[in-house]
């Protein structure tokens, strides 16, 4: 019996290798956020940014010089950018540009900072109380669509022909917009916040200075920026009265003769230096607001 039984073996089970080793869900790296570009108020790569905006400068530059050199196109009107680049260079070696920029950007800085230290105070009158609103905001709206060049010839009377009317003009052209764009940021802050100040115990001075003033600083400093750009929009218009000297004036001076490869210079100068002021204002805006969800950059 032992005989017949016959002993019957198994083959061994081999464990087969897997294809590929699986990686667990905590071991896979985070997935990289998809870039929406069309997606409205979306950030998109800051690469892709500066590539946005160099590629308008390019466009923008080979266009001009497209367009110059064609037969429908009077070089009197649209210089070509190399007659431009030689009237930049005769300015550069004789130094006129450079006294020019010194002139007008005195006169601009100086009504801008006037209008600023002004308006800012009368903004937050009118945005945080209605006394105030009542007050000055309907004759700061009559006033402001007042054309700025109809008033040349009161400045003249009242300043006469130096520095002041061109620095008063630059004045007056910013100040009665800046007053309305500071009361509105003011209205802007959540009435919420003031009522948490008063159940705080927190009296008016300080509903003023640590609720209203902090929340609002923000987007003043936007206005401010906006505002300095207009200023420097004014400059021609103030070098009108009586200058011999700066930008605005060299501009006027160029038309008159035709002169458009200078005019270009002086255009593009005032380009670059407004494009300048202008990154600055937002970077310092970035850094010092950088609390601030208001979404600015």
């Amino acid at each position: 019996m032992a005989a017949d039984l016959q002993v019957v073996e198994r083959p061994a089970v081999v464990a087969e290798k897997p294809a590929h080793t699986e990686v667990l869900p905590e071991d896979r790296p985070p997935p990289r956020p998809r870039v929406r570009w069309l997606a409205p108020r979306r950030e998109i790569p800051d690469r892709g940014y500066w590539a946005l905006a160099t590629a308008s400068f390019v466009f923008a530059f080979l266009f001009w010089a497209w367009a110059s050199h064609q037969s429908f196109v009077n070089p009197v009107f649209v210089p070509p950018p190399e007659k431009v680049w030689a009237a930049a260079r005769t300015f550069l070696s004789e130094g006129d540009l450079w006294n020019d920029i010194r002139v007008s950007f005195f006169r601009v800085t100086a009504g801008f900072l006037l209008s600023a230290a002004l308006a800012i105070p009368l903004g937050v009158l009118i945005g945080a109380f209605k006394v105030g609103e009542g007050l000055l905001q309907p004759f700061t709206e009559f006033v402001r669509y007042i054309p700025v060049p109809a008033l040349i010839p009161i400045l003249m009377v009242l300043f006469g022909i130096g520095e002041a009317p061109k620095i008063m003009l630059i004045f007056v052209g910013t100040f009665f917009q800046l007053v309305l764009m500071v009361a509105e940021e003011i209205r802007r802050v959540p009435y919420d916040l003031i009522q948490v100040g008063y159940t705080l115990g927190a009296r008016r001075t300080e509903i003023l200075t640590q609720i209203l003033w902090p929340a609002a600083l923000p987007g003043i400093f936007d206005a401010l920026r906006l505002c300095n750009g207009w200023a420097w929009t004014y400059l021609v218009v103030a070098e009108l009265v009586a200058a011999n000297e700066g930008l605005g004036y060299r501009i006027l001076k160029f038309s008159r003769f035709l002169q458009t490869p200078k005019i270009f210079v002086y255009l593009i100068m005032l380009g670059v230096i407004g494009l300048g002021l202008d990154f600055l204002f937002r970077r310092f805006n970035r850094i010092a607001f950088h609390w601030a969800a208001s979404g600015r950059s």
